[in-house]
C-alpha cells in the first residue's frame, strides 16, 4: 500500500486589490476502503473560516470568503494519503447478461446522473464507433477498456491546446488536448453505450511508472461494471486505474470536480499560477519535492458596461488539468 505526501499550491495575484473573494474548494481526497487520508493540511491567506460539507455527490468541500482587500490569494493543500489497490472484475457472467444488467440500470435513479448525455452535436458519429466494435460484442469491463484505448490511440496529449471552456465539438475535432479532454471523451463513448460514468478528478503519483499527468491535478473517468461496481480507467495513460492513483472528487463533469473556483469584487486582472509535488514513502519518507508553481491561463472575465466595480458573474474554471 504506497502512501503518498502531495503539496497542492493555488496563487491568485492581481494588479489592483479586490474584495469580497468566495471561494469553493475541493480539495478533500476521498476517505473510503481503498484510500485512507492520514492527515492534511490548509493554509489559505488571510486564515479564514473554511466550512467543510458534503456536496450533492458526497465529495467533501470547503467554501470560504475573504471580504478585506487583498492583491494576492494562496491556497495550499498537504495531505498524506495511503492507496490501496483494488482487484480487478473476475469478469465471469456472459457479455449478453452483463448487457442486459446495463440496460436495467436506466430506470435506477443512482446512476441517472451518470447516463445523462453532454449536448455534443457528433453524437451519431460517436455511436457509429461505438456500436461497430464494443456494444453487445465484448464484455462491458473489455468495453470499458477498449473504449479508454480508443481515446488514448486517436487523440494527443497536447498542452495548452485547449482550455476547461474548449467544447466537445472542438476537442473531437482536433482530436488533441489534456487529461480533462481525454475524459470528457470518455464519458461520452461509454454514456452512448448507456454505461454509467462519471469524472474524477486527483492526483496521479507515477514515481517510476512514466504515467503522463504529473505536476498537476489530474482526470480520468470511473465506469460502472456490472456484478462488480466503479472502477477507474484512465485514457490519458491508457490503464485501470491504479494505488497510483488518489482520488479528489467525483461528478458528471469538470466543472463538479474543479478543485478551486470562486467570484471576486473588482476589475483588476489577475494571474493564476497551479504547483503540484509528491513525496513517497518507501520504509523511509524520501525527501519532498519543491511545488513549483506554473502559470495556467485564466478566463478573462469583464466587468459589466458602465460599471468601474461590478461583483464578476463568472470567474475562471481553473485551467490545472493536464
Amino acid at each position: 500500500m504506497p502512501r503518498f505526501i502531495i503539496q497542492h499550491v493555488t496563487k491568485y495575484t492581481y494588479e489592483e486589490p479586490v474584495t469580497d473573494s468566495a471561494n469553493h474548494i475541493l480539495l478533500f481526497p476521498i476517505k473510503d476502503e481503498l484510500q485512507e487520508l492520514v492527515q492534511q493540511q490548509l493554509v489559505i491567506s488571510g486564515d479564514p473560516n473554511v466550512d467543510i460539507y458534503r456536496d450533492y455527490y458526497g465529495n467533501r468541500a470547503g467554501s470560504f470568503m475573504n471580504i478585506a482587500p487583498h492583491r494576492e490569494l494562496r491556497i495550499e493543500s498537504k495531505v498524506e494519503v495511503i492507496t490501496k489497490q483494488r482487484p480487478y472484475p473476475e469478469d465471469k457472467e456472459s457479455p449478453a447478461i452483463q448487457w442486459e444488467a446495463v440496460h436495467e440500470l436506466k430506470c435506477d435513479g443512482a446512476f441517472i446522473d451518470f447516463l445523462k448525455q453532454e449536448n455534443f452535436t457528433a453524437l451519431d458519429e460517436v455511436k457509429r464507433i461505438a456500436d461497430s466494435g464494443f456494444y453487445n460484442v465484448v464484455s462491458v469491463y473489455l468495453a470499458a477498456q477498449q473504449l479508454t484505448e480508443y481515446v488514448y490511440t486517436n487523440f494527443k496529449y497536447i498542452q495548452g491546446i485547449t482550455s476547461v471552456e474548449t467544447t466537445l465539438e472542438e476537442i473531437w475535432t482536433l482530436k488533441a488536448g489534456v487529461c480533462q479532454d481525454f475524459a470528457h471523451i470518455l464519458l461520452v463513448m461509454l454514456r452512448i453505450l448507456n454505461i454509467p460514468a462519471r469524472y474524477v478528478s486527483g492526483y496521479v503519483c507515477p514515481k517510476d511508472a512514466g504515467l503522463r499527468g504529473e505536476g498537476a491535478t489530474h482526470a480520468w473517468v470511473e465506469a460502472y461494471i456490472p456484478f462488480y461496481g466503479w472502477l477507474g480507467f484512465d485514457p490519458t495513460n491508457n490503464c485501470v486505474v491504479t494505488d497510483l492513483h488518489v482520488r479528489l472528487a467525483i461528478g458528471r463533469n469538470f466543472s463538479d470536480c474543479s478543485p478551486v473556483r470562486g467570484t471576486y469584487k473588482g476589475t483588476a486582472k489577475q494571474t493564476l499560477e497551479v504547483g503540484v509535488s509528491v513525496a513517497y514513502e518507501d520504509g523511509a519518507l524520501s525527501k519532498e519535492l519543491p511545488t513549483v508553481l506554473t502559470p495556467q491561463p485564466a478566463a478573462t472575465v469583464q466587468p459589466e458596461k458602465n460599471s468601474l466595480n461590478s461583483y464578476q458573474r463568472h470567474m475562471e474554471m481553473m485551467q490545472q488539468q493536464q
